[in-house]
């Protein structure tokens, strides 16, 4: 990878979100009326997450009102390799770009949600627009896990706890 460049581990568009005002609402609209899996709605959170075109392919997140991360107005996250997540703390440093983790935090290491499970990190554009690079990791999703350092989902695998 040439230090400092993201563009050549990023695959596509992965996810978009929408702030909706009614969360079950938007839930039976996309599910009934579009026809999109539900991945999972998290009740704590007041979100709601979808399938498009499958689970490696993309994602729509339904966020109730002020509910979405980072004070999130407008959010997408790029599809992308591996290797870019794990690498991209010190690329973006390498770029002036400061990384961060799923509440906002300074972070030194990309996240791995556990329900999908997904590595994940997140930087902001220069209007504070939150943007992802994310990669659906193999193995079977766990979501006592929650959203972790990779370096936990690492060990996690290496002592055998879930596959």
């Amino acid at each position: 990878m040439t230090q400092g460049v993201l563009n050549e581990g990023i695959l596509g568009i992965y996810e978009t979100h929408l702030p909706v005002s009614d969360l079950e609402r938007s839930i039976a609209f996309y599910s009934q009326k579009v026809g999109l899996t539900l991945a999972t709605e998290i009740r704590e959170r007041n979100v709601a997450f979808f399938w498009v075109g499958g689970k490696e392919a993309g994602m729509l997140g339904l966020w109730g009102v002020g509910s979405a991360p980072l004070h999130m107005k407008l959010h997408f996250a790029f599809r992308a390799t591996q290797e870019l997540v794990v690498n991209a703390c010190a690329t973006l440093n390498a770029l002036n770009v400061k990384p961060l983790g799923f509440r906002g935090e300074p972070v030194t290491e990309p996240v791995v949600f556990g329900w999908m499970p997904a590595i994940s990190i997140y930087f902001k554009d220069p209007d504070g627009h939150s943007i992802e690079l994310l990669h659906v990791l193999d193995g079977v999703p766990d979501p006592e896990f929650g959203v972790q350092p990779y370096s936990a989902w690492v060990e996690r695998n290496q002592r055998g706890s879930k596959p």
